[in-house]
């Protein structure tokens, strides 16, 4: 005969659901926010990798393509914020987030199966620090980048408590501020980052972030032979000290686009310094 065998009288319904609750104390809620623009044909797989979550927010600027149709098709909650820069707009995006913890996506990254469930540990323990990096594992030209400064290619943190810290003000490749005095913890999983369709998005990017960039170094004592230098050391850094010429023709491009990208952010500001020296004429005028 079984001794010390202790079983539960049979409860109503809506007192076994209380009992469970009690013994199963639910997850601590998770907010991801995802920013986005133009981005249709990234953002649905970026927002299924992130179907685990208890609220995501897409951070869309006002989009053209239907990126924030499909984002709510699939049950994200729409922020349009006008873009004025990456820091206000992921502030912004941090203040839209419900929950009391915040992970960050970019529309061309995807949390992996691994990721999702070392951040749901982390959360829930009770030695979690209060900010932690994500390492991102990029695919380019048919390959995963395994150097050039492309891995673990850590961004701002990327994990955090809503309360943790918060982002500077600059257009583009905007800092952070800790707002803890925990230091920072580091993810083991990596998730994926997708950054390049193709090359001509290469470019554009690599207009667009040169346009932001420059705005950046303005007052700085800039000219031609200076922009030159710092693109040069720009492609050295990525191919030779980042070992990207082990990443084949693909790390030469990555190394390539650094100078490019770079000559042309301290030509701009340059531009912006000589300002109507370096414009049209509007008159006709003698210009030999």
């Amino acid at each position: 005969m079984l001794q010390d065998v202790h079983v539960l009288p049979t409860l109503p319904h809506s007192l076994r659901a209380v009992h469970l609750l009690m013994v199963s104390p639910p997850m601590t809620p998770i907010s991801v926010y995802i920013i986005a623009y133009n981005e249709a044909e990234k953002v649905r797989a970026t927002i299924e990798s992130v179907r685990w979550a208890d609220e995501v927010i897409v951070v869309d600027s006002w989009s053209t393509d239907g990126t924030a149709d499909i984002a709510a098709e699939l049950g994200a909650r729409i922020v349009q914020v006008t873009f004025k820069g990456f820091g206000d707009l992921r502030n912004q995006a941090i203040a839209a987030c419900s929950h009391p913890w915040i992970f960050s996506l970019d529309a061309d990254e995807r949390c992996t199966p691994e990721a999702a469930a070392e951040i749901r540990a982390i959360v829930e323990s009770n030695e979690a620090l209060d900010a932690y990096w994500t390492p991102r594992r990029n695919y380019f030209m048919g390959r995963w980048i395994r150097h050039s400064g492309w891995y673990p290619n850590y961004r701002q943190p990327q994990l955090f408590r809503k309360n943790a810290m918060r982002y500077d003000q600059k257009p583009v490749h905007e800092g952070y501020e800790l707002l803890t005095a925990k230091p920072i913890g580091h993810m083991k999983s990596a998730i994926w980052q997708f950054p390049f369709k193709n090359m001509a998005e290469v470019m554009h990017k690599a207009n667009r972030y040169s346009t932001l960039g420059a705005e950046k170094i303005q007052h700085k004592e800039i000219s031609m032979w200076s922009a030159l230098l710092h693109a040069k050391w720009a492609f050295w850094k990525h191919y030779l000290f980042k070992l990207g010429f082990l990443d084949g023709w693909a790390g030469f491009v990555i190394a390539l686009g650094n100078f490019e990208g770079t000559f042309y952010r301290y030509v701009k500001a340059l531009e912006i310094q000589k300002g109507r020296e370096w414009q049209a004429p509007t008159t006709p005028q003698n210009l030999l």
